[in-house]
């Protein structure tokens, strides 16, 4: 048996043995843990294997094993490689076309509702053609410069030989998957690891100095931390439901030199929360909301097997308490920043309705934030005031 029959195997082996009860990345280090004899260019092949075959989704399910994930091979990659000259020689030679040509060779059509099976569910701005096909493809890893300290990270990106594309609002670059950033650029608050899509939300915020905000579903801490390098005179709130996450954001607040904040672990959901925050008002609310995360499934194209289709209302109702919950605590004349990482028009366009309902508020401006045209993850964000 070849070294890439091997490879094979053992993807096999893990694909029949994981069933999505964490993610696919933790699964792959206990797997690699329990064969320590597999060197650093197996398990990055075997890995490599594994997530070509979830990319697939939903098509030829009919089809072996095997045959799904050496098709997944030949659809992901753009370049001949030794695994497919072994195991398919005749598709080695033409992994360089265009998708649409090299669709054409497969043993199944290659259609968008086979790779996302969900794709009516899509909010309706989104080309859902488009979207399904970007599956195919991992997003690209990217950092948001802070500090006007670009000069010196292109400085440290050029001298490391690393490829990297810089954006129009000379805030955002882009780097290929893999890129250990913190080696290159080791003085941490020049930057935030942050997608692009996540970066774009910071224009709906517009605040101004000595405001009050809230980031209530605060997770890490991204969005506060875009806040404040707008404006640092925001008095700020964060709280998440979970302490740990909450740590965590502390910790990453004073990488990022942010002393001046107030945290609060908090239940939006609980009986008693309402009357817990008393009288607080507030200029500005962030509700990223929990959601289906449905927007990032190209980092983690395992979800597409294993999500099941009645979560996504489950995550509508879970938003919509929050919604009702905080927006008591805006100000007249306050804005609220509904943002989510989902594609589904049920938690995004619908969620926006209901605060509509229940509220004075409006939908100002935002929308889909459609980050697979440039290999970043999609999301939804609107501002409501």
């Amino acid at each position: 048996m070849t070294r890439w029959e091997n490879y094979l195997s053992s993807a096999e082996k893990i694909i029949g043995a994981y069933t999505g009860s964490l993610p696919l990345h933790h699964f792959l280090k206990s797997f690699f843990k329990e064969h320590p004899y597999m060197g650093g260019r197996d398990r990055r092949w075997i890995s490599q294997l594994v997530y070509h075959y979830f990319r697939l989704g939903h098509w030829g399910k009919t089809l072996p094993l095997k045959e799904r994930i050496i098709a997944g091979t030949f659809l992901c990659e753009t370049a001949p490689n030794d695994f497919l000259a072994v195991l398919q020689p005749d598709w080695n030679e033409r992994v360089s076309l265009p998708l649409s040509e090299k669709a054409a060779l497969l043993p199944a059509p290659l259609t968008p509702d086979a790779i996302f099976p969900l794709i009516t569910s899509l909010s309706d701005s989104l080309d859902a053609n488009a979207y399904a096909y970007t599956m195919l493809t991992q997003p690209r890893l990217f950092i948001r410069v802070r500090q006007q300290k670009l000069d010196k990270v292109k400085a440290l990106l050029d001298k490391a030989g690393i490829a990297y594309e810089v954006f129009a609002n000379n805030t955002t670059i882009a780097l290929p998957n893999g890129t250990k950033i913190e080696t290159i650029v080791t003085e941490k608050s020049w930057y935030e690891v942050q997608d692009a899509s996540s970066q774009q939300t910071g224009a709906l915020f517009l605040p101004a100095a000595g405001q009050r905000w809230w980031d209530c579903c605060a997770a890490s801490g991204g969005k506060s931390i875009l806040l404040k390098d707008q404006q640092p005179g925001v008095q700020l709130l964060v709280s998440d439901v979970r302490r740990s996450i909450l740590e965590n954001l502390q910790q990453r607040f004073a990488a990022a030199g942010i002393k001046h904040y107030d945290a609060r672990v908090a239940d939006l959901t609980a009986p008693g929360f309402v009357a817990s925050m008393g009288h607080q008002q507030f200029d500005g609310i962030i509700l990223d909301a929990p959601c289906s995360g449905s927007g990032t499934w190209g980092r983690t194209p395992e979800s597409i097997s294993f999500f099941k289709p009645e979560e996504i209302g489950k995550y509508q109702q879970l938003q919509q308490k929050i919604a009702h919950n905080v927006v008591p605590f805006l100000k007249k004349g306050g804005a609220l920043i509904y943002i989510t990482c989902s594609v589904f028009k049920q938690e995004n366009e619908e969620v926006v309705s209901y605060i509509e309902r229940i509220s004075d508020l409006r939908r100002q401006t935002g929308g889909v934030i459609r980050g697979y045209d440039q290999g970043a993850d999609t999301m939804y964000a609107v501002r409501l005031s």
